[in-house]
Parts: C-alpha cells; sequence; structure tokens
C-alpha cells in the first residue's frame, strides 16, 4: 500500500501556517527570546547523548502548533508506519523501503511479500563478522601467504559515499587493516590508489547491485588486470569479494560465491551503508563498532516511531526546513560540523537528501507547484568560518545551518577542543543576534543577525553517536518526503545522463557526431582532434 497522496497546500493547516507567516517573518529572533522567557525549555530536546537546541529559528510555540496540526492533518503517523513495517511505499518501483530493518532486533518480525526478512539479514551479519574476524586475525591470507594489509572498496554512488564516509568519520576506532575508496571513473585516480598498493596483500570489494554498473565494473577491471600483471586467475578468489544481488556476473568475474554478500532491492543505495555495502566498515573498524553503529541508528528509529511530534528531533528539523523552503524562500541548508572527522558528512547528506527530494511530480503524477527539496551544502567548522562564513553573516541570502558539535573530543585535547567549541558558540550566537543595538562605523561592519540556525551538541563522536546522527537524517528526509507529497525512494532523475553517455561513448568509438546538437557536436570533434 503506497502512501496518502495530499497536496500540503490545500490543506487547513497551510493556509493557517501562511497566516502564522505573514504574522512572525518580521520578527527578530532575539526579540522572540525577549517576549518569552520559557523559550529554551520549549523549543530543546534532550534525548540519549544528544542535546538539541532549535530555539534560534524563526518559530514560537504557535508555528509548532501549526506543524502538529499539518502533520496530522497528512496523515504522517500512518505513513512511518507503511515505512518500518514493509508496505511498498516506493510505489513507482512497487517495492519496500526497509533500510531500517538492517538495525531492527532479531526479535522483531519485517514481512515482504509474507515473509519474514528478519532472518536473512541475521545471516548476512553472521557472514560480515565471520568474514571480518577471518581478515583481521590473519586466516584469511592472500596468494603468497601474507595477511591482507589494505582493502579497497570499488563502488559509486551509495556503494561508496555512506561507507567512505563512515570510515573515515570513525577513523580514531581504525583496525589495521588500512581503508580505500574507489569511485569516480577516473583513471587518474585509480592509477594513484594503486601505487600505494601491493596486490598479495590487497582485497577488493566490488559493490554493484547488478555488477553492470558502467564506473564500479570500469574500475574493477582495470583493477584485475592491474592485479593479474603479478598474479594468476585462480588468486583473484583471495583478493575479491563482491556485494551484489548478480551471483552470475560476480561469480564470472572471478569471486568465489561464499565471498558474495547479498543485497537486496528493498534498501535504497544512499541508505545502504547498514546492510553487507558497509563490510568495508566492518573491516574498517571492526564488527563489534559496526554493531554499535546499527544499534545507535536503532535507538534513533525508535525516537522516531515513539515520540510525539513535538518533541520527536527528525520531525521537527523537517518541519523547520520546510518552513524555510516553502514560506521564507531560504532554499539552500548548511551543515556544519565541528568535527574534522565529519569532513565528508555534508557531502554524504547531499546525496541522501538531494537524490530523495530532488522531485517534481507528487504521489499522484502531478507536477508540483510548490518548492520541493532543499540544496545541502557544507564544511566542518572552524574551517567553514574562513571560507563562507562571511555570506552567512553578511550576505543577502540567508542560509539556514545545522551546526553540530561535541562535548568531548575523541582523545582528549582540552585545550584545542576548548577553542573548537568556543568558536562553535560564538558563531550561533552571533548569527542570532548580530550587532543590532551595537555602535558600528559602517554598514561595512553591519551585521543584522536574525539568521536561524539548528544546535546540536553530543557527547562524543562515537561509533553509536554517529549511528544515530545519520538516522535521525535520514527521518527527517523520510518527513520532508511526506509532507511535500513526493515519493523519495526512486532516483529517475540520474538516469537521462548515464542514456545519454552510454550513447555518446558509442559515438566516440565511430566518430560520427552528426546526431547531436552544434554545442556538443563542436565540444566532441574538439575533444576527438588529434591537434
Amino acid at each position: 500500500m503506497s502512501l496518502k497522496s495530499i497536496n500540503p497546500t490545500k490543506t487547513n493547516s497551510w493556509i493557517n501556517l501562511r497566516n502564522h507567516f505573514n504574522d512572525i517573518k518580521d520578527i527578530h529572533i532575539r526579540e522572540l527570546f525577549n517576549e518569552d522567557t520559557h523559550r529554551l525549555e520549549t523549543l530543546s530536546i534532550e534525548w540519549e547523548d544528544f542535546y538539541f537546541d532549535f530555539s534560534k529559528n524563526k518559530i514560537n510555540s504557535v508555528t509548532i502548533n501549526l506543524f502538529n496540526d499539518l502533520l496530522e492533518e497528512i496523515d504522517l503517523k500512518s505513513s512511518i508506519k507503511k515505512y518500518f513495517t514493509g508496505e511498498k511505499i516506493n510505489s513507482t518501483e512497487s517495492r519496500a523501503v526497509l533500510h531500517t530493518a538492517l538495525r531492527a532486533s532479531e526479535n522483531e518480525k519485517i514481512l515482504v511479500d509474507g515473509k519474514d526478512i528478519i532472518p536473512k539479514i541475521t545471516k548476512a551479519k553472521e557472514k560480515i563478522k565471520l568474514f571480518t574476524e577471518s581478515i583481521l586475525t590473519g586466516n584469511h591470507t592472500g596468494f603468497k601467504g601474507h595477511k591482507i594489509t589494505d582493502i579497497v572498496n570499488i563502488g559509486i554512488g551509495g556503494s561508496d559515499l555512506g561507507p567512505s564516509m563512515v570510515v573515515e568519520s570513525l577513523s580514531h576506532y581504525k583496525t589495521d587493516l588500512n581503508s580505500h575508496f574507489v569511485s569516480n571513473v577516473d583513471g587518474d585516480h585509480l592509477n594513484e590508489v594503486l601505487g600505494k598498493l601491493r596486490p598479495e596483500t590487497t582485497l577488493f570489494i566490488i559493490v554493484s547491485k547488478t555488477f553492470t554498473t558502467i564506473e564500479t565494473l570500469t574500475n574493477a577491471n582495470s583493477v584485475r588486470s592491474w592485479f593479474l600483471n603479478a598474479a594468476s586467475e585462480n588468486d583473484i578468489s583471495k583478493h575479491f569479494i563482491a556485494v551484489s544481488s548478480n551471483i552470475e556476473k560476480a561469480v564470472e568475474f572471478g569471486i568465489n560465491p561464499e565471498n558474495i554478500f547479498p543485497m537486496w532491492d528493498w534498501v535504497g543505495g544512499r541508505f545502504s551503508l547498514w546492510s553487507s555495502v558497509g563490510i568495508s566498515i566492518s573491516l574498517s573498524i571492526g564488527y563489534e563498532k559496526f554493531e554499535e553503529l546499527l544499534l545507535g541508528a536503532r535507538k534513533m528509529d525508535l525516537h522516531f516511531k515513539s515520540n510525539e511530534f513535538s518533541k520527536n528531533i527528525p520531525v521537527l528539523m523537517a518541519c523547520l526546513s520546510m518552513w524555510y523552503n516553502n514560506f521564507f524562500n531560504y532554499q539552500t541548508h548548511a551543515v556544519i560540523p565541528y568535527s574534522e572527522n565529519l569532513k565528508s558528512f555534508s557531502k554524504y547528506l547531499q546525496q541522501a537528501s538531494m537524490e530523495s527530494n530532488g522531485k517534481q511530480t507528487d504521489r499522484s503524477g502531478n507536477l508540483t507547484n510548490y518548492e520541493t527539496g532543499q540544496i545541502i551544502w557544507g564544511q566542518t567548522g572552524t574551517n567553514a568560518q574562513h571560507s563562507f562564513f562571511q555570506l552567512l553573516h553578511q550576505g543577502s541570502k540567508i542560509i539556514p545551518s545545522d551546526f553540530i558539535g561535541f562535548k568531548n573530543s575523541i582523545k582528549g585535547n582540552e585545550v584545542h577542543h576548548d577553542i573548537l567549541m568556543a568558536n562553535f558558540f560564538a558563531q550561533t550566537k552571533a548569527l542570532m543576534n548580530g550587532t543590532i543595538n551595537e555602535k558600528v562605523e559602517s554598514n561595512h561592519r553591519l551585521f543584522k543577525g536574525d539568521r536561524p540556525t539548528n544546535t546540536f551538541l553530543i557527547n562524543k563522536l562515537s561509533p553509536s553517536s554517529l549511528g544515530s546522527l545519520i538516522a535521525m537524517y535520514e527521518h527527517k528526509i523520510f518527513t520532508l518526503g511526506v509532507i511535500w507529497n513526493i515519493l523519495s525512494f526512486d532516483q529517475f532523475g540520474v538516469e537521462l545522463g548515464k542514456k545519454l553517455a552510454t550513447n555518446i561513448l558509442q559515438d566516440l568509438t565511430s566518430q560520427d557526431f552528426n546526431s547531436h546538437d552544434s554545442s556538443t557536436k563542436t565540444l566532441l570533434n574538439r575533444y576527438s582532434s588529434t591537434d
């Protein structure tokens, strides 16, 4: 059963939000604090080791009540239930959306087409665990009998962005393996990675659901050729494993069927790091830490499923983004973690959010006449302060931002951490207050403030807290899709360019460019010219 199709702009609560917007839009955030001495108590949530402060936004308690009215009117509760119980909410592809099942308790029962999927998830986890142990203990050796020292994940999109981000984020918890990720079909980058490796001590992980993705297979075949310069065909099975649903193609490549890990059609690529796609994570930080990552996500799942909307972190995040996107017309959103380990987190969220909610068609097949999607971007603080914060503070564009900070550093360097976090706290205060009521020499030194931010203060960056953080954004993305009445779990938008690239590759072989427009034809001729 698919999700209900309700145009949010036609609801009574949307009309009420529009009227409320006209009442509140010109009130400075600082004034909202002056009007309500209990504002922080109302607009903050403590959950596990997370503290979520959303008081520095252009909202008040009336706004929260109106958000709740909208969520009731579009029946978000029933959508959440379908999301977690295996209903085929990806209706264009007739698929369930069950990345949450990958971190569910083994005691749960979740049905897809009448069959409980938990046993097969449990079996896959056990396979990941045993393989991880065999690599880390040295029981699995290379073709010369050496211990594996390096792993290379070969994938693209969700088969790369999630695992690479997690491995980078949790590098302080790494095993003795060196982890590398190859995604772009850029031969220069591939050669740079291979230049650091020895064939006899390297394990390659090919991640492709169909085992036909052109970028992944091009890289995999080039790596295979590089490997065979030093080894034999029989040695491939010791150094290559696959995460795929196309067993036949993987075996044809030379991979041992025992070393092919499953992928399921009810897990979208951009939400797949929790699955066998995360084997690179397990190898990089150990299976126990991988389990902690899953457990952190499961805790956020329970929070999202069970908490009332006004105390539900992902739901409130979604409502705030809708508020700014659709009423204030603020079209971008910055994610700024104050941890260098999270330097790829915003890049990961770009795919998770923009591939999910970058849609122009509602669930009834109509083109929308309202804004959907957000442009997600960001960088780590304090680097970001010396990069784009000038625009955040004094630019003509207003950019709502998430600030993510940690109470404790991983290694306990208090001097550095205090400086880092002093900047973290100062920025959200400055973005809100500006220099209003202060004497400034000229408008060049004027800061208007009134720039909205969310603040997340988390105890420590750990596998568990990272799992919760990722799941929190996943559920925000889902909630926004429900509010905007779009289908968040297909991605037809990536297909046209891929199809044309295949055609152009054939044209480059034949050197016949006459079917193209004048611009493309000229570019292809210049590219192919020997001059």
